[in-house]
Order: C-alpha cells, then structure tokens, then sequence
C-alpha cells in the first residue's frame, strides 16, 4: 500500500481546497435560507418568468419555502458542479503524475508492478474522493443545525449517495482515459467534466433531448428529481457505473503494455 499512502499524502491538500470550498458555499447558501424563505412570493414569480433556465437547475420541481428545495437547488448546484470538477481533476492526473515529473523509472525499479501502482492509484483516488465527500457532509449538517431546520433524511441520504455514485463514475471515466495520454491533461478532465454537466443542463430543459439521460450521470444524481420523487433511478446509475468500469478496465489493460518512460 505505499504508492496508495503516497498518493493520499500527495492529494491531501489538494483535497481539503476542494472539500472546504464547497462545503463553505453549502453552509454560506444554506445561511441565506431564513431570509429568502421571507421573500418566497417575488422570488416564486421571479423564477416563474424564467422558463427553460428554471427548468434547467430544477427550480421548476422543487419549494424554495421548504428547506429541502432550496438545499436541492442551491447547495445540490454546488455539491454537482465542484465534487464532479474534482473528481475529473483527480482521475485524469492521477495516473499522469511519473510521466509528466519524470519518475516513473524510478518507481517502477522498485519492487512493484505495474498491476500494483494502477489498483493502487485508483485506491488512493477512491479515498480521497471519500474523504472529500465526508467532510462536504459535516459543513451541510453543521448548516442545516446552524439555521434550525431538519432535513427530510430520506432524501438527503438518497441526494448525497446518488453525488457520491456520479463523482465514482467521473472519476473512473477520467481514470481510464488518463491510461492512453502520454502525460495526461487537466483540460481533458475538465472538458468531460463540462460536458456531462452541460448535457445534464439540456435534459432537464427539453424532453426532445431524453437520450442524454442514458450519457450523463446528472440525471440521476439530479437532485430536483431525487428531493421531489424520494428515489433514485438505479438504472441508470448502473448504466453509469457500468460506463465507468469499462473505461477503467480498458484503461488498465493499455497501461500493463504501455510505455510510460
């Protein structure tokens, strides 16, 4: 497990960045509720003469006056855009990092093999992402306390298992994909990151566009869907997560042949 308790140690701080700034805007927009909760009949109208953008964050599907809504749309907002950057950031780089600095001579004259420091990386990858998403849920608890309101528990737990399931399914899309680049790319990570977010964006706005719902996890990680029918689409999140497995079982058969020195 050295190369995993390295990696870790490697993406710690990187993590903790990520994991406080979206755990900070969850608590920051979840401070706003008990004034906007105030003003819910402007901000229903407002949002009522937005048509396909209301549509597009699922503002059309949730009450803003109830806490779970407007968790749904302003923290869910958060919660889907950072951790799924995050795990794209961290699957496409993850596997670069001896190419790209040069090391990978030099950890590979060592006893381990190139089974090892592929299983071993995305471990470390996993777990990161695990730990991310722990302390994400501290900062939404200590909100949700910090304001005086109880979440529905049912749909908070499915919300938040249905995050955890696309960030994994990001993250071993982009994991696989790393194993073909030569030295990987930020910018391929955050270009598929974009796209998924962009197409989840279209299916929500038109029906027309309902085959999206078989390429992106936000469809079932949507969190107008989950908070307003209390359930998650289980199908297609093991469409999703097939997607994923593929890609990184592909992924790992390249890297055994490939020439990473």
């Amino acid at each position: 497990m050295t190369v995993m308790i390295h990696e870790i140690r490697r993406g710690c701080k990187a993590m903790l960045v990520w994991s406080a700034s979206v755990g900070g805007m969850i608590l920051l927009c979840l401070m706003m509720f008990p004034e906007m909760k105030k003003e819910l009949g402007s901000l229903m109208n407002l949002f009522s003469a937005m048509g396909g953008f209301a549509a597009a964050f699922g503002m059309d599907k949730l009450n803003l006056g109830n806490v779970m809504g407007f968790y749904g749309i302003y923290a869910g907002a958060m919660l889907g855009i950072g951790s799924i950057f995050y795990g794209a950031s961290l699957g496409i780089g993850m596997l670069s990092k001896e190419e790209k600095d040069h090391t990978a001579e030099f950890l590979l004259s060592h006893p381990i093999s190139r089974n090892r420091v592929f299983l071993e990386k995305f471990l470390a990858a996993v777990l990161l992402l695990l730990m991310m998403n722990l302390i994400i849920l501290a900062f939404a608890l200590v909100s949700f306390f910090v304001i005086g309101e109880t979440p529905d528990w049912k749909r908070f737990w499915l919300f938040h298992g249905a995050q955890g399931m696309m960030q994994l399914e990001v993250l071993a899309l982009c994991f696989g994909i790393s194993a073909f680049l030569r030295r990987g790319s930020l910018s391929i990570g955050i270009g598929i990151a974009s796209l998924l977010y962009f197409l989840g964006l279209v299916g929500n706005i038109t029906e027309k566009a309902e085959a999206v719902k078989y390429i992106t996890p936000y469809t079932y990680a949507d969190a107008s869907r989950i908070i307003s029918e209390g359930q998650v689409d289980l199908k297609l999140a093991g469409l999703g997560l097939l997607y994923g497995t593929a890609l990184l079982i592909a992924g790992y058969l390249y890297y055994q042949k490939k020439d990473i020195y």
